[in-house]
């Protein structure tokens, strides 16, 4: 019997992603994909600077991604809305988080 699903799952189709928290950065695997919208529209914001896509993102992954880290995948970056560990049994499973692409800071 496998010790983790999961793990094995990451290892074989799990995207290389990059956490950043208060503590520093670390080499992580995970799947990251948009969340659905009910009619696959592109929530979207137009502001002074331009327009910005406000869709949200799932992740899955062997590594924490706590609210207000930051997730750098395929040269993308996200901020972390919400996240948790998923246990199953006393076992951790995974961390799921939300998030939503990073706003950069004007200079």
């Amino acid at each position: 019997m496998r010790q983790n699903l999961m793990r094995d799952l990451l290892d074989r189709w799990g995207q290389e992603v990059t956490v950043e928290t208060a503590d520093g950065t670390a080499a992580a695997r995970a799947f990251l994909q948009p969340l659905t919208e009910r009619g696959e529209t592109v929530p979207e914001c137009v502001t002074s600077i331009g327009w910005t896509d406000e869709r949200l993102w799932l992740y899955l992954g062997d590594t924490a991604a706590d609210t207000g880290d930051t997730v750098t995948w395929n040269g993308r970056r996200f901020r972390v809305r919400s996240g948790r560990p998923w246990y199953v049994g006393r076992r951790l499973n995974h961390w799921w988080a939300v998030l939503e692409a990073a706003k950069e800071a004007a200079e």
